[in-house]
């Protein structure tokens, strides 16, 4: 018989010091019956009386005088753990996030994952960071950088600009040099694209139609890229929404089609689980993406 040694010891506390089984019980929330049997339970399992029963009143026998303070101590310890898993269950999931990530939209994705009891903390970092967060264990999951095809969610790219465009599609061999005399147009690459996936075929697509290396570059940060489109005729490879906080026309690429990918990855795997299961739609949000799955 599997005896309830916090439970038996919490009602022997309880009882002992209100001095009747009715007052103890009343202490330890649990119905009188209750009390008495996870006493009895305790007391076959020591075999020995905790308490003479001759009197009116609960009063401890030797044997439960020495036993009342290791009772104690278990209770005490129950009541830390107790307090510790809360606690526990409170601490935050520090998450690795793209830097493109607003502080509206994380706000929000924090807001929703606490409706559900999820406490998140944030941490931007480029897409190379990400997973080395998570090896290093200094957060417990990012959204990594895939390929769109392999990805959980998946963010179209295009090119924007302060022109409005006249068509419904850019192409970058448009931007080939003539005999101008004008500076070249650039494209600008920000550094959440700055991975192979995306990177790679925009070099390949920049040299199949003839454009040169510096017209189609990476730039050192979202800020330096926005820069130069908003003083020059320069193009920001981003996503819609990116387009819209930055007040620029948006339009997809004609040569070729782009998406960033995203997926999580987790030192825990029930960690991955929880997000996805949870939190799919308001990840999506969060990143402007599309849900593939």
């Amino acid at each position: 018989m599997v005896v309830d040694l916090i439970g038996g010891c919490r009602a022997f506390v309880s009882v002992s010091e209100a001095g009747s089984f009715t007052a103890g019980a009343a202490i330890a929330r649990i119905p009188q019956p209750v009390a008495s049997r996870r006493i009895a339970a305790l007391e076959r399992h020591f075999g020995e009386r905790l308490f003479d029963r001759t009197t009116r009143r609960a009063l401890l026998t030797p044997f439960g005088q020495d036993m009342l303070p290791s009772a104690k101590r278990l209770v005490a310890l129950a009541d830390a753990m107790e307090h510790d898993a809360q606690r526990a269950k409170l601490r935050p999931m520090r998450l690795a996030v793209p830097e493109t990530c607003t502080t509206r939209e994380l706000a929000e994705l924090d807001a929703a994952a606490r409706t559900l009891d999820v406490f998140l903390e944030f941490r931007r970092a480029g897409p190379r960071e990400r997973p080395e967060l998570v090896r290093t264990q200094e957060v417990r999951a990012a959204l990594t950088a895939v390929p769109a095809e392999e990805g959980g969610w998946k963010v179209p790219l295009g090119v924007a600009g302060g022109t409005r465009p006249r068509a419904s599609s850019f192409y970058l061999e448009t931007l080939r040099v003539g005999r101008s005399g004008r500076p070249p147009r650039r494209v600008w690459i920000q550094p959440e694209d700055d991975v192979p996936h995306i990177r790679d075929r925009l070099f390949r697509v920049r040299d199949s139609v003839g454009l040169r290396p510096a017209q189609v570059a990476v730039a050192d940060s979202l800020t330096a890229a926005a820069a130069a489109v908003f003083g020059s005729a320069d193009l920001l490879v981003c996503s819609t929404a990116q387009a819209a906080e930055l007040g620029l026309d948006w339009l997809p690429l004609g040569e070729i089609r782009l998406a960033r990918g995203f997926e999580i990855t987790a030192g825990l795997g029930e960690d991955a689980q929880r997000l996805r299961a949870r939190l799919w739609s308001d990840i999506a949000r969060c990143l402007g993406a599309e849900e593939t799955t």
